[in-house]
Parts: structure tokens; C-alpha cells; sequence
């Protein structure tokens, strides 16, 4: 869910309406124009309940190949040979040894304390502590606090990261924000142009060049959200393993420089991570916790793969926010993160 402090008119687009991609090396002009709204007290949104069960649906079928590894709970009795299983299948599914350890540990007292003795309230209990496990990471995304509001986003190559832009953007919209995107990203020409089309299908400004430096692109659209009262800029950086020390110091050198253009910017810096990675994904919050200081996550491509329970290991190991997770293609694919949907879908 968002939270926001402003209220602003609708922007009305069509999801299915793309036009011929903007040029690169100019920016299309928005129709997002910013009220002079007061500031309000603060409010929260919540998806109604017809777009939540669609969403679970969603969630649970994008889950089922992690599922799949779970699902052990058939049997008629609690013993010994039941949590071998369990433990082998939390291990597949990339919940981690920790968090594997640490469900275990609870289970089994739970099982004493509580004298367990069918299979069906194994799964239940599981839920429950997996639930508890993950609520450390539900935090929802802050919008209003600081006009406009700087979002960097990172992360390592193929993680998805320019179309998360593009579906984030258009929720922002949906929730009366303005919005200006920074292609930030000047090594890859397509990454340019995939943005350019985003700004182009939600009739949003994007600014780009044609090469240079990603921390002056960044700068530039500081200056240019600050001067046109726009609510929230996002920043597209280039992939990056964090391992490549010299990129690793570019992205730094793009954060002060925001920083430069803005009092307390970046408000929010982003890592986008692909499910697909399993304990990867672990290693690389740490590596960009450590470099930039994240202030939230967003998974995508959990649909498909048998590593969603990379989340249980994050919670454990190096909890930072999450701030949505991604099931698909479609626009729609990107929400919030709930830890007990997520659960309950995991273990469905």
C-alpha cells in the first residue's frame, strides 16, 4: 500500500496505449500537472477487497513452483521422517539455513507445547511463524514527505529493474503522483529507449542524453522536478554486479550527487531483485545495503521459479524493507508486499 499526505486529481491513461517511443535525447513533456493541494493528514491506502483476492489468486499461482517443493503435509502423522522433509524442502525453496534452522526450532516447540499430532496443523503452525518471520520486511513506500520525492533505484543486471520502473510509476500515477523519470542508465542505449517508452505510455517526462555522465542525468532531473513541482522522481541506474568495485563507486558518486541537487536526497534508494537468483539475491542486499544504504527492496519474477522462499532468508539474515513484489508481466503483477498472504500463498 501507499501512504501518502497529498491529494491530487486523477491521471487518466489507458494500460494498452503505447505510442511511437519518445527520442532518447529529449524529454516528452507530462500531463501530470501538480495541484497546489495543503498538506493533509496523513492517510494510507488500501487495495479494495475484489483487487486483493484477485491479487492472492495471483500470488498463489505465481508461487506454485515453490509449492510444490513445500507441500509434504499429506501424510497422517508428526514424526521425525515429517521434519527431514521439511527441512529438505525450506533448504530447496532458498529459505536459507538459518531461517530453516530457526522454523524448526519453533515447530518443535510448538509440536510439545501445543500437542500437535496431525500433519494439516504442521502447515498451519508453519504459516503462522513464517508469517511472523516476514512482518519485519512489510513496510509500505512513503509518498507526499518531500516534494519532489528522490527514488534511486539499483540493482545487478536482467533483475527487471527499467519495467519495475515503468509498473511503479504508473501506481504512483494511480495515486494522484506526478512523476518524472531520469534514464539514468547511459550505458545501455536500450535501456534509454525502454524508459523512453514507459514516459511515452504514461505520458510522462523523461529525461535522457545521449551519453554522459548518469549522476549529471540524475542532477538534471533533480533541478527539473524541483522547478516544474513534480511529486516523485525515479532514477534508472545501470546493472551492476557489486562485485565491479569501480561501478559499485559510480552508483555512490550518483547518490551524492542527487544529494547536491536536493537537501536529504535520495529519500529512497531501491534495490530491484530477480527471485529467480535465490541466496544471490541475499548476497547482493548485503553488497548494496553496505555501499549505497537501502531503504527498501522490490522482488520480481517470483512466478516460475522454486526459490521464493528467499524472502524467509532476507528477514533473517539482512532485513531490509520490502516494498513490492512481482508475479508477471502485466502491470497489475507488481503490489505490495503482505507477509501473510505471502505465507499463506506459499504454503497454499
Amino acid at each position: 500500500m501507499f501512504s501518502f499526505f497529498k491529494k491530487k486529481p486523477p491521471v487518466e491513461t489507458t494500460e494498452d496505449e503505447i505510442s511511437a517511443p519518445a527520442s532518447p535525447e529529449t524529454a516528452t513533456e507530462t500531463a501530470d500537472t501538480p495541484s497546489d493541494a495543503n498538506i493533509e493528514t496523513y492517510t494510507t491506502l488500501a487495495k479494495p477487497e475484489k483487487e486483493k483476492t484477485s491479487w492472492f489468486d495471483r500470488l498463489k499461482a505465481g508461487l506454485a513452483r515453490t509449492s510444490a517443493n513445500l507441500n509434504i503435509f499429506g501424510g497422517t502423522k508428526i514424526d521425525e521422517e515429517l521434519f527431514e522433509e521439511l527441512e529438505t524442502a525450506l533448504l530447496v525453496s532458498d529459505v536459507g539455513l538459518p531461517a530453516t534452522e530457526y522454523l524448526l526450532d519453533e515447530l518443535r516447540q510448538k509440536v510439545k507445547q501445543n500437542r500437535l499430532t496431525q500433519p494439516a496443523e504442521i502447515r498451519e503452525e508453519l504459516i503462522r511463524l513464517l508469517t511472523e518471520l516476514l512482518t519485519p520486511l512489510v513496510k509500505p513506500l512513503e509518498i507526499g514527505r518531500h516534494t519532489p520525492l528522490i527514488v534511486m533505484m539499483t540493482g545487478v543486471n536482467g533483475a527487471g529493474k527499467t519495467t519495475t520502473i515503468g509498473k511503479l510509476a504508473k501506481h504512483l500515477q494511480r495515486h494522484n503522483q506526478s512523476v518524472l523519470l531520469a534514464a539514468g542508465d547511459t550505458f545501455r542505449a536500450a535501456a534509454r529507449e525502454q524508459l523512453a517508452i514507459w514516459g511515452d505510455r504514461n505520458r510522462i517526462t523523461v529525461i535522457a542524453q545521449e551519453s554522459g555522465d548518469p549522476a549529471a542525468v540524475a542532477f538534471d532531473a533533480v533541478q527539473s522536478a524541483k522547478a516544474k513541482n513534480i511529486d516523485v522522481v525515479m532514477v534508472d541506474t545501470a546493472g551492476r554486479l557489486p562485485t565491479q568495485l569501480h561501478l559499485m563507486e559510480e552508483l555512490k558518486k550518483v547518490k551524492r550527487v542527487i544529494g547536491k541537487g536536493m537537501d536529504t536526497a535520495p529519500h529512497e534508494i531501491i534495490l530491484v531483485i530477480d527471485g529467480n537468483t535465490g541466496q544471490n539475491a541475499l548476497a547482493q542486499v548485503k553488497a548494496f545495503d553496505e555501499a549505497l544504504g537501502l531503504t527498501g527492496l522490490i522482488v520480481t519474477k517470483l512466478d516460475g521459479t522454486p526459490k521464493g522462499g528467499i524472502l524467509a532468508a532476507i528477514a533473517k539474515n539482512h532485513p531490509v524493507p520490502v516494498y513490492f513484489i512481482g508475479v508477471g508481466e502485466k502491470i497489475d503483477d507488481l503490489q505490495p508486499f503482505d507477509a501473510q498472504e505471502f505465507a499463506k500463498a506459499l504454503l497454499s
